[in-house]
Parts: C-alpha cells; structure tokens; sequence
C-alpha cells in the first residue's frame, strides 16, 4: 500500500493551480470586459498599465493546471477535448487576441480603436468560454466506455450560457475592485459606481445557477440536500464576503473590495468541487478511474515540486515590484 496517494497530491495541485489561475487572470480578463465602458482613452491607458506588468505571469497558473492534468489525468483530455473543441478554441483564441492587444495598442496611433476592440472582445470571449466549459463541467458528458459520444455543439446548452455569462460578470467585478484598488481620481470613482451593479448581477446568476444545478444533477441534488453536512458553509461564506463587499464600496475602502471579491470567487470555486466530488468525468468517473501510473505520476511531480516554489517567488516579487496605484506619467510600456 502506498504510503501517499499521488493521486490525491495530483488532485490538490491542479485543483489549487486552477483556481490560482482563475483568481489571478480574472482580474485582467475583467478589466479587458470593462474596456468599452471606461471614462475616456486615458482612463483604458491606466486601466492596462495596471494590470500590464502581471497578466503574462498569471497565465503560467493556467499552462500549471492543464499541464499537470494532462500528466495525471489523462482521461480528462480523452473525454474533454472532444466535447469542448468548440469552447476551448474560443478560450485560447480570445486569449491570444488580448494578449496581442497588449503590444500593439501602446504602440499605435491611427488604429488603437481597433486593439481595444480586440482587447475587449478577446477579454469577454475568453471569459465566457471558461464559464461554459465550467457549466459543461457540471451538466456532464456523454459517455461510454470511457468515450465522448456526444456531439461538438453538445455543450452548448441554456445552461452553459447562463454559467458563461455569469463568469463574464464575475471577472468584470474583479476588474472593477482591482481598478478601485489600482487608481484614484474619476477612474476609481467611476469603478466605485460600477461595482455594486456588477455584485447585484452577479449574485441574481448565483442565485439562478444555485437553483439550477440540483435540477441538472441528481448526484447534486443528493449532495446537498440528502443531510446537513459542512458544505452549507461555502455558499454561507459566499453570502457573507458579498455583504463585506457591498459595506467596504460603500465606505470607499480600497482594499477590502477586491480582497472580499477574491474571496466570493473562491468558496464559489470550492463548492463546485464539493458538489462534484470525487468525480472528475462527470458522472460516472471518479479521480482514480482517470489517473495515470503511479509511476508516471511521481516522475511528474518530482519536476513540479521544483518549479511550483519558482512560480511563487517570482509571482510575489512581480506583484511587490509593481505594487501602488498606476500613475497619470508612469506606465509598464
């Protein structure tokens, strides 16, 4: 018997990635939503200064996550791939649209209208293939013999739209918090303003998706309401960093808004795992069904173990380096 089961270790470490990469790029994919709607060409300067310096390193969360599910997991990929073809090509391809439109648009003067439309569709396209695929996630596949049998449009679904669209407006609340905590003057006025809609629209999709899931899900529904357990306490937990978040705009904290954001992302992100637990190919296969050789996952994880502690050292230095609010003269660029 194995001393450590690797494949719990596997689990945590991608479950954890992921959510790095969704708490850390969420906030610049919602500054991206928001572009179109700011107060000027000054203001969407600021607004990409302020998120310039970090965007490229929080995606490193996202090769994390995927990489090291596709070592330890492989039959996600088998099943997943093939049912989100359509999804996760619109996700990497709104990510290289923004990604480019963070070189080009500082150095154009004729036709910067035009990277901030991409910076801003890329932005929201991205965002809302992350939340479809989230909701595909939930609704789970068709599958037989350990087989996607479905078809390519098959996760595009009520549901999926609703959990897209919901993720738009999640990130564009972290994009309007982390605007409120980056500037100052008519710009963090203006997040100030916005936020609090952006919360209100946010949790009425909290709400709806709350009802919906158990309707989806039998296994869901068993989870949650079969008996009382300590899972009641996310959703609690949600509620209540949403309340801090309406009080802290509402007295103009700079901090706390972002920071009770962050949080409401997170146990939101926990009680998806909750809900779903142990399995990871909805609905019949569990973590063990999916995962590689003991052997392949310890050759992985002897590498990760190595670079995980990099990541760190040089994402917290990243963001100590660029700490303060972005100035009117000073920019990455």
């Amino acid at each position: 018997m194995e001393l450590i089961d690797l494949t719990l270790v596997w689990a945590v470490i991608i479950a954890v990635g992921i959510m790095m990469y969704v708490l850390m790029d969420g906030f610049d994919l919602g500054v991206g939503i928001l572009f179109p709607f700011a107060p000027g060409e000054g203001s969407r300067d600021k607004m990409m200064n302020s998120v310039a310096p970090v965007w490229d390193g929080n995606e490193t969360w996202l090769i994390l996550g995927g990489a090291g599910l596709l070592g330890a997991f492989p039959l996600v990929y088998s099943v997943f791939l093939p049912a989100l073809y359509i999804g996760v090509f619109l996700m990497l391809a709104g990510l290289i649209f923004r990604g480019i439109a963070f070189e080009f648009r500082f150095k154009s003067s004729r036709r910067k209208q035009w990277w901030n439309a991409a910076f801003a569709i890329g932005s929201t396209v991205a965002a809302f293939a992350q939340g479809a695929v989230v909701g595909t996630y939930i609704q789970g596949f068709a599958v037989e013999n350990m087989t996607y049998v479905g078809g390519p449009l098959d996760w595009l679904t009520p549901f999926t739209v609703l959990t897209g669209l919901g993720l738009v407006i999640g990130y564009a609340l972290l994009g309007s918090t982390w605007t409120i905590m980056k500037t100052e003057g008519a710009l963090q006025d203006w997040a100030y303003r916005l936020t609090p809609k952006l919360l209100l629209a946010l949790m009425a999709v909290f709400a709806i998706v709350s009802v919906w899931t158990p309707l989806t899900d039998d296994y869901v529904r068993a989870r949650w309401f079969d008996s009382v357990s300590l899972i009641w306490l996310l959703p609690i937990a949600t509620l209540f960093l949403a309340w801090r978040l309406w009080v802290a705009v509402q007295r103009r904290r700079e901090y706390m808004p972002f920071l009770a954001t962050m949080g409401i992302f997170g146990f939101t992100y926990l009680g998806l795992l909750a809900s779903k637990w142990p399995y990871i190919v909805p609905p019949d296969h569990t973590l063990w069904d999916a995962a590689s050789a003991p052997a392949s996952q310890l050759f992985l994880l002897i590498g990760v173990l190595f670079l995980i502690p990099v990541v760190l050292a040089y994402t917290a230095w990243n963001y100590w380096v660029f700490r303060g609010k972005v100035s009117e003269e000073g920019g990455y660029h």
